[in-house]
């Protein structure tokens, strides 16, 4: 098939290289505006883009997808069907109705349930244990169209939102070859989503990574498992920030007669491998640091520098 590629992030990677392997002839990638990044603030291609450079791909980054010159642009490509994968702008009907086939897109849920920006994570801070991947024909709504495959995926206990992010990467290269095949053969099935069955996975901040230390020790991990690696779970130490990427929730038997005064937040144990924190509910163990300006260590090698001692507790700013 004839395809126009929408994607930017490196979650689109995977299905870009599974369309050209599978034989398909990608006319064009469209893909958000590079931009500066980092503390030299130096312009970087999106990763879509540089996928598409490498396979001398034709590229078009256009401001506002929606605009009348982005359009026309889209048309003139004449393609059987645009694949959308986290392209990061909304389409108009217009666009939706363009290609023969529509548009198809690689949503990292299993709707009906998470919709929007941010499932990935989402799934791992509301402690689901299985997600997956839907294939779904777009319409104007926001992930709202009739799926047409889906694939389930298990959430491991260790699981971070990086390793979900690359497991579901990989599914969706997978069910996009397959759905293509479906559509062209006509046999593909679409199914209406129930809407009482959804919820919003809003865009990520950086200030969901501030730990809330009233919050259970479940909760807290979910939370450092799930923005880990963007835009992580931090506290404050020292009036530094402190990210923390690794913890593990602890049973009572662990702690017990720590916990008698002890505050959210308040560090009520230290050995040679970790820190134990006292939160809402529970005992969380902090195992992996990074105080601000510093490389990410294990505690063990945080202490080398500067020890970690009990009755301390995390602030939730800079004082």
């Amino acid at each position: 098939m004839k395809i126009v590629y929408m994607g930017t992030p490196d979650f689109a990677v995977a299905p870009l290289e599974a369309l050209i392997q599978a034989g398909h002839q990608i006319i064009a990638v469209v893909t958000q505006p590079d931009k500066p990044k980092g503390r030299g603030k130096e312009v970087q291609v999106t990763p879509v883009k540089e996928c598409a450079l490498v396979h001398q791909i034709p590229v078009f980054q256009p401001i506002k997808i929606k605009e009348k010159e982005a359009v026309e642009q889209l048309r003139t490509y004449g393609a059987d069907v645009f694949v959308v994968a986290a392209f990061g702008q909304l389409l108009s009907k217009e666009i939706l109705d363009m290609p023969q086939f529509g548009c198809i897109n690689i949503h990292a849920s299993l709707l009906p349930k998470y919709r929007g920006a941010a499932p990935i994570q989402r799934v791992i801070l509301d402690g689901e244990a299985v997600t997956g991947v839907t294939i779904m024909q777009m319409d104007v709504g926001l992930d709202t169209g009739d799926m047409l495959l889906a694939e389930e995926v298990v959430i491991e206990d260790t699981e971070t939102g990086d390793s979900l992010h690359d497991k579901l990467s990989e599914v969706g290269a997978k069910l996009i070859v397959e759905a293509l095949v479906s559509i062209e053969e006509n046999t593909c099935i679409k199914t209406k989503q129930d809407d009482s069955k959804t919820c919003y996975a809003k865009m990520l901040q950086k200030t969901m990574g501030n730990i809330e230390w009233n919050k259970s020790a479940v909760e807290i991990e979910r939370l450092i498992r799930g923005l880990n690696s963007w835009p992580s779970a931090y506290t404050f130490l020292w009036n530094k920030m402190l990210k923390i990427w690794s913890a593990k929730v602890v049973s009572i038997e662990e702690v017990v007669g720590l916990l008698e005064s002890a505050q959210s937040g308040e560090i009520i144990k230290v050995d040679k491998e970790s820190v134990y924190v006292q939160t809402g509910n529970g005992v969380l163990q902090l195992l992996q640091l990074q105080i601000e300006g510093k490389k990410r260590m294990t505690v063990k090698e945080f202490m080398m520098g500067k020890a970690l001692e009990t009755g301390t507790v995390f602030e939730s700013e800079k004082k």
